[in-house]
């Protein structure tokens, strides 16, 4: 049997004759646009069949990751939920830094920026304004130890570091 692509030529051929009328035997053109039309359909059958055999496994493994993407937040909410379970028994106790033969804990403060919270309800000076307030320059302004009635500096967070 010919490929898709062998038989698409032989249609062009046929095309070709079609235009060059004066060499065309009529008889021998019906009997091969027979031949390619039903080589050309088996053909389309065939590949219908693997087009949808691979929307089956393509779908098969769509749903797969959609069960493994909720397992894998399973996983990461019970490490999360496990990790500050360990946080919050650690500053109970008192003990916020130790060694293992396997890990090192210790509680620390988070690096970076200190968090900042814009208070609602007091208005923002025309000088810490963008369209939307400037937080870098609040930021700078609250660092270097101005007093601004419409923003604090927060300290900084903790999370528990495990080596």
């Amino acid at each position: 049997m010919s490929t898709l692509y062998e038989i698409t030529g032989d249609y062009l051929c046929l095309l070709e004759m079609l235009e060059d009328e004066g060499n065309l035997d009529p008889q021998a053109f019906a009997d091969t646009l027979d031949g390619i039309e039903g080589e050309f359909e088996i053909k389309a059958d065939n590949y219908a069949r693997i087009i949808k055999e691979l929307r089956a496994e393509s779908e098969k493994y769509a749903a797969e990751v959609g069960r493994m993407q909720k397992r894998m937040e399973t996983l990461a909410n019970n490490e999360k939920r496990l990790k500050q379970h360990l946080y919050e028994s650690m500053k109970a106790t008192g003990k916020l830094k130790f060694k293992t033969d396997l890990f090192s804990f210790g509680i620390q403060k988070n690096s970076g920026i200190k968090p900042m919270e814009i208070i609602e309800g007091v208005k923002i000076t025309k000088n810490y304004m963008k369209m939307v307030p400037d937080n870098a320059k609040i930021r700078e302004a609250l660092e270097s130890g101005k007093k601004l009635p419409f923003a604090v500096l927060k300290e900084r967070g903790e999370h528990l570091s495990i080596r």
